[in-house]
């Protein structure tokens, strides 16, 4: 359930009618827009009495809200939620770029990718430290020397570093990554989640292979619910029949995670593909449908990558690709 609060409210009226909810064994989530400033009541609404509350003189209007994600859900906060990164925004209309190689796999090759992916425009470094693979015999990252990689690349650029955490116990050794991603392995992950919501860092979230956007959604409350809001969806296409792409791009659940949530959205479409030669038209597409950013391997010498080298870009192509998005924005 949601209250829409007069906007003449004093801040005593509103800790008044937040109290006695409070008091009535509801945990309350209190939204602030520009216009409108909104009470989310989470727990057995079904008890209360709609028309007692509009009868009381700062209400504007009672909502029941039916889905079951109630922090992620827009109809709690309606204006765009803007995820902060040292200064680098997210959302609400401040477009990002990630981009780095699938795996950290030397200094030279991050220094040499990360110098590159800024002058051509990247705003976050990715490259993954922890890396999940289906074959327990191909590369699984440098672990904690990986993360060591990025931080003095964050050092020496001052570029905002991304990358995905594999377990609960990796925890401390991503203190100072500044935005922790969650594989689509993971995504219903839901112990994992529950100690990402302890944190401040932001938390990038994919979309699992298999799962409903609301099954996704649902994901992400389990991190808000821990107290965590700085959250940044991200569709890296999902499994279906089709067998000629990594996976299939979900295009449509951009605009309908729009509507549905006021968390920004990304998109990764050198999952999604999984071919390079694919990364530009599906990275227009998802500018178009209306993405908060996008998420681009690059790789230096993809040849010889060590994971995902088919799907990376190299350098030239990255700032090629990017000099076309941005005829978009």
């Amino acid at each position: 359930m949601i209250i829409i609060v007069n906007r003449k409210t004093t801040r005593e009226q509103l800790d008044r009618l937040v109290t006695e909810l409070e008091q009535k064994q509801f945990k309350t989530h209190l939204s602030k827009g520009e216009n409108t400033t909104i009470i989310g009541l989470i727990g057995d609404t079904s008890v209360l009495d709609i028309d007692s509350i509009k009868a009381i003189d700062i209400v504007d209007d009672v909502r029941r809200v039916t889905e079951p994600y109630k922090k992620a859900n827009r109809k709690f906060h309606e204006d765009d939620t803007v995820v902060d990164v040292n200064g680098v925004k997210i959302g609400g209309g401040n477009f990002a770029v990630i981009a780095g190689p699938c795996s950290v796999e030397s200094k030279e090759q991050m220094r040499e990718i990360t110098k590159a992916i800024q002058k051509s425009g990247a705003n976050f470094l990715r490259g993954g430290a922890y890396k999940p693979r289906t074959s327990p015999y191909a590369f699984q990252g440098l672990q904690e020397e990986g993360i060591e990689l990025l931080l003095g690349c964050k050092e020496e650029f001052g570029i905002p570093i991304v990358s995905e955490i594999m377990d609960v116990s990796d925890i401390p050794f991503f203190e100072n990554v500044d935005v922790i991603q969650v594989g689509a392995r993971n995504m219903q992950n839901f112990r994992l989640l529950k100690e990402l919501g302890k944190l401040r860092q932001p938390i990038l979230l994919k979309r699992g292979l298999a799962n409903t956007i609301e099954e996704w959604l649902m994901s992400a409350e389990y991190i808000m619910a821990g107290g965590n809001e700085n959250i940044i969806l991200c569709e890296r296409g999902i499994r279906t029949f089709e067998t000629y792409t990594r996976n299939t791009f979900d295009i449509s659940a951009i605009p309908v995670l729009k509507r549905l949530t006021h968390l920004p959205v990304i998109a990764d479409p050198s999952h999604a593909a999984g071919m390079a030669w694919l990364v530009e038209p599906l990275a227009k597409a998802a500018v178009a449908a209306g993405a908060d950013g996008v998420m681009i391997e690059v790789h230096n010498d993809p040849a010889h990558a060590l994971s995902d080298g088919m799907q990376s870009l190299t350098p030239e192509m990255f700032d090629s690709v990017i000099g076309q998005i941005k005829k978009y924005l």
